[in-house]
């Protein structure tokens, strides 16, 4: 393959991570649960399953990213493999840190939990 298709394709695929093909799923905001009514925590339930299902998308369409990246890195050489790798690792760097977003809403809304637990005893 010739380099500068292998380039091109690198800068398409690597730029695919912020374009719109791959959405950055709102973060949302979360009750706070020593004060938040059943009806908020509901709600900040529904907000949180939403998100969720919305950074699988987005995690699915970055490791497209990636897997097209990885490919483009076996095919390459020279300054080509470099860019590829280059992409690969700003595509897996985006992929761990939408899991660490994820895991982190999931963290703050089970605290949530708790505290509205605590603060509603039945």
């Amino acid at each position: 393959m010739n380099s500068k298709i292998i380039a091109t394709l690198v800068l398409v695929f690597g730029s695919a991570v912020s374009s719109a093909e791959c959405t950055t799923p709102e973060v949302p905001s979360l009750p706070a649960g020593d004060s938040a009514s059943m009806e908020q925590m509901i709600a900040g339930q529904t907000a949180v399953k939403t998100f969720q299902a919305a950074n699988i998308d987005y995690m699915s369409c970055v490791e497209k990213v990636m897997n097209d990246a990885s490919a483009l890195v076996e095919d390459a050489s020279g300054d080509a493999k470099t860019t590829a790798q280059a992409s690969f690792e700003k595509a897996q760097t985006t992929y761990n840190g939408a899991v660490s977003v994820e895991e982190d809403v999931a963290e703050k809304f089970n605290a949530a939990i708790r505290a509205y637990k605590d603060a509603n005893p039945s």
